[in-house]
């Protein structure tokens, strides 16, 4: 993660961005202060170690605590598009800068579209998303699930992340629940959609209305459409794209200052919904998004990510064993006291002294775009 809030966009990536004013401060170097719309604190409800797995309408749902099984794990996987990595940019550049995949540019436009497209994409009946994930709770936060919360809807194929505030632990709440309700809600929604057109800012709105359970957290969803990726990211989760072997894309955190994220919160506190940043990525076979919580962006620099990607398509991984190796290397950076990582960077950059990873609750959800009429799943 980083503190950083400029936008980058390429090629046709649109980006929409409104901001309201609200937040509260983490607690790792600052108080944590969290703000009450009502100033009204409930007593400490914890949730319960959830381990789910829905089917509707045929659809595969996996919301909450979903840590990676080893033996399914471990399963090689045929990956169904040519080995079209290439050289891996091994840059120490923070992991705001997005280092342009082949073909693709960057320009300084944020709102206006770009209506001239680098090169001709495949439509969304060509392609489709093979996705798996891996979840790593806070050590201290395994008994209640942590409060990290994601989906993957593979019939959709839509994926969601949402990151609970912990600074709500002070005033004994556990934000975990409040993540696990907007991503169920958020599937709800998705049901709702017109499927092959899913706004992803409609169904994060439907579902933020839904949620009821006192916390406040960070969204990110992402959709496969026909017209390419379709995305809302609103505080310091994210995604990235990874194309040729290079971060072709990562979407900006959203932060009003240091450690002190956009969130959402049931009833009128927090920001809105419409403060979120919308994204639309034209994709191609072989490009492979990571979506994931700040416990993944504040431990790895986007380079260490997209090595483990390249890594990982080179041997035939599955997009779950992947997941879960990248979700690996965060956990060993979060503990590791002696490596410059994104946190220890951005707290610099705001004066404070601090060297190091954050341990933290991790989720990483990662998708291989594939051609539909692979036979891979």
């Amino acid at each position: 993660m980083s503190v950083s809030v400029s936008k980058a966009v390429f090629g046709d990536v649109y980006v929409d961005e409104l901001v309201s004013s609200c937040g509260n401060g983490l607690d790792i170097l600052k108080p944590a202060g969290v703000y009450f719309a009502d100033r009204s604190h409930s007593s400490c409800r914890k949730a319960s170690l959830i381990l789910r797995k829905r089917e509707q309408h045929n659809n595969r749902f996996v919301c909450g605590y979903n840590i990676c099984d080893a033996a399914q794990g471990n399963a090689k996987y045929n990956p169904p598009f040519g080995p079209r990595m290439k050289s891996v940019h091994t840059s120490s550049l923070p992991c705001t800068s997005a280092r342009a995949a082949h073909d693709v540019s960057f320009d300084g436009s944020s709102k206006d579209e770009q209506t001239t497209p680098v090169r001709t994409i495949p439509s969304k009946k060509s392609l489709k998303l093979v996705s798996g994930s891996c979840y790593l709770p806070h050590p201290a936060k395994e008994e209640t699930g942590g409060e990290d919360a994601h989906f993957i809807c593979s019939n959709e194929e839509v994926i969601g992340v949402a990151d609970g505030v912990g600074g709500w632990a002070e005033v004994g709440v556990d934000a975990g629940e409040f993540a696990r309700e907007l991503m169920s809600n958020s599937v709800a929604a998705i049901q709702d959609e017109p499927k092959g057109s899913i706004d992803p800012a409609k169904v994060l709105e439907k579902a933020h209305s839904s949620t009821k359970s006192q916390g406040s957290s960070t969204a990110c969803i992402i959709a496969l459409t026909e017209e390419g990726i379709h995305a809302i990211n609103l505080g310091d989760s994210g995604f990235i794209v990874v194309r040729d072997g290079s971060t072709a894309f990562h979407s900006p955190v959203q932060q009003h200052g240091f450690n002190f994220t956009y969130q959402l919160e049931s009833g009128d506190g927090g920001d809105l919904p419409s403060s979120g940043q919308v994204f639309r990525i034209p994709v191609l076979p072989g490009d492979v998004i990571v979506a994931g919580t700040d416990g993944l962006f504040d431990n790895l620099y986007n380079n260490e990510i997209t090595a483990a990607v390249v890594h990982g398509l080179r041997a035939g991984f599955s997009p779950q064993l992947t997941a879960k190796q990248i979700a690996t290397l965060a956990r060993r950076r979060a503990v590791d006291k002696n490596r410059q990582t994104p946190f220890a960077k951005a707290a610099q950059d705001a004066g404070f002294r601090y060297y190091g990873g954050k341990l933290d609750d991790i989720t990483v959800v990662l998708s291989y775009i594939a051609n539909a009429s692979s036979s891979n799943t």
